[in-house]
């Protein structure tokens, strides 16, 4: 990990293991997505139910992130990130249960309920991370450490996915989940032993004031609401169901993609500093980039009715897709921090902007079922490119950064 010679040394343990541990995490969570995608796809459930096995894990994200901020403000990140941790091992043992004789009502019930607990572990562990930043990062060094930190979780992520597709073929479902649960077992021994308490507020903070925010956090979180939202009404359901039946790609094949995008993703979401300062751009304008999006969307969509060179156009739009997604998230995930000008407030902040995040993926999973079930995989890209263009007219409303991130921004695209 590369990290600035301007985080505090203090504190630059503190981050390390908090990284560390995420980074661990967001494998399992890759992973856990993918097998249960593909698991149950195997068994023969629709795309509607498909969907249907993530809504909970999405809704509990709104909730969770409000909360978790709230608590890591009065009891500190490592609290949020322990508890995150251990309810991710319980979510990963309890998918075992699972017997594939059970009726689909039942099944997709069960696991339902598994994958709130998998939601509620991710937002904390989310938190925890994210927030983190702030407390260890000079403000020159703000947008490059949470580009590098946000982009090596998406890499880690894509990673993940491959991970979940090749332990289901190689030690099936149940195995799969033991693995990871071990594994996540060993990281959560670790931060208990080693990790101190870090991003406690000075004073107690009341309950309501995760829903007080400036009008710049709220603006920007409507935006990412929309953005995440866009993506995935594509992602999560249609486009692995549109590989796996339009294309006849193996299970191996579509982990493997999917993994590729993320990774893909995540290394530019890491440079985007670099990106934005070799364009000469400043990071505002980076949401140029949500019509392209549209754009790309739509043109995809179009080679799919018109069943011209779909599979290549599918999967070279979409890797120009990721780049400019990718770019733009990572300013996202920079101006929720630059907005924050209270450290006091970073954890509130950083949970009321993620709640936004779930609640865009809950609405984007939903969609992505149902809109590949009423108009196939075109439907779900036109889905895309309304949702990008509502994000960027939210986004042209963006504040300028406050007085004192000026300096920040542009030295971090410089």
């Amino acid at each position: 990990m590369n990290v600035p010679n301007s985080v505090n040394s203090m504190s630059l343990r503190s981050y390390a293991i908090v990284t560390s541990a995420y980074w661990a995490f967001t494998v399992t969570d890759g992973a856990l997505r993918m097998l249960v995608l593909l698991y149950f796809h195997d068994l023969g459930y629709s795309p509607a139910s498909l969907a249907l096995l993530f809504v909970l894990y999405e809704l509990f994200g709104v909730f969770t992130n409000l909360v978790g901020g709230w608590v890591g403000a009065n009891y500190g990140l490592r609290r949020t990130l322990i508890v995150g941790l251990a309810l991710q091992i319980v979510a990963l043992l309890a998918l075992t249960l699972h017997d594939p004789s059970w009726r689909e009502w039942v099944a997709v019930g069960w696991v339902m309920v598994v994958q709130a607990l998998s939601g509620i572990a991710k937002d904390l562990t989310k938190i925890s991370s994210k927030a983190t930043v702030k407390f260890v990062a000079s403000e020159g060094n703000l947008f490059r450490l949470v580009a590098v930190l946000t982009g090596s979780k998406n890499t880690l992520k894509g990673i993940g996915f491959f991970v979940g597709a090749a332990l289901l073929s190689w030690r099936g479902f149940d195995g799969a989940l033991v693995i990871m649960a071990v594994a996540l077992a060993a990281v959560l021994l670790f931060v208990i032993v080693s990790l101190e308490n870090v991003g406690r507020s000075k004073q107690k903070t009341e309950l309501g004031a995760v829903l007080n925010k400036s009008p710049a956090i709220q603006r920007l979180a409507a935006a990412r609401f929309f953005l995440f939202g866009s993506r995935d009404i594509w992602f999560v359901v249609a486009l692995p169901v549109f590989l796996d039946e339009a294309l006849a790609w193996t299970y191996e094949a579509i982990g493997a993609f999917l993994a590729c995008w993320v990774i893909g993703y995540g290394i530019v979401q890491s440079l985007a500093p670099r990106v934005l300062s070799a364009l000469r751009g400043t990071p505002l304008g980076a949401f140029g980039l949500l019509l392209p999006m549209a754009a790309t969307a739509i043109l995809i969509a179009v080679s799919v009715v018109m069943d011209e060179l779909k599979a290549v156009i599918t999967v070279v739009g979409l890797v120009g897709f990721g780049i400019m997604f990718a770019l733009t998230s990572s300013v996202h995930s920079y101006l929720i921090l630059a907005y924050s000008t209270s450290d006091d407030e970073t954890a509130l902040d950083v949970g009321f902007y993620y709640s936004a995040n779930a609640g865009g993926r809950l609405v984007g999973t939903l969609l992505s079922g149902f809109l590949f079930l009423v108009g196939g995989f075109p439907a779900a890209l036109i889905g895309t490119a309304v949702f990008l263009i509502v994000a960027f007219v939210i986004s042209w409303g963006l504040p300028a950064l406050p007085t004192s991130n000026v300096q920040n921004a542009n030295v971090a695209v410089s």
